[in-house]
């Protein structure tokens, strides 16, 4: 097995669904609270390593 020069990260981008419908895209490693755009319902809290979730999540992007 070789290793790669270039490491690849840990985190990831999250596209997830509030109560309202609307589709948003978040950073998987968030150091602040994230609320929806629409109607600022939270999406997810800090934890201080990954971002606690509190919605649907619909796609891990990488």
């Amino acid at each position: 097995m070789k290793k790669s020069i270039i490491p690849t990260p840990k985190s990831k981008f999250l596209r997830v669904k509030c109560e309202c419908q609307n589709e948003q895209v978040i950073f998987g490693n968030a150091s602040t609270e994230i609320k929806c755009i629409v109607c600022d319902k939270v999406l997810a809290e800090p934890t201080g390593g990954r971002t606690k979730i509190l919605t649907q999540i619909l796609e891990v992007l990488e």
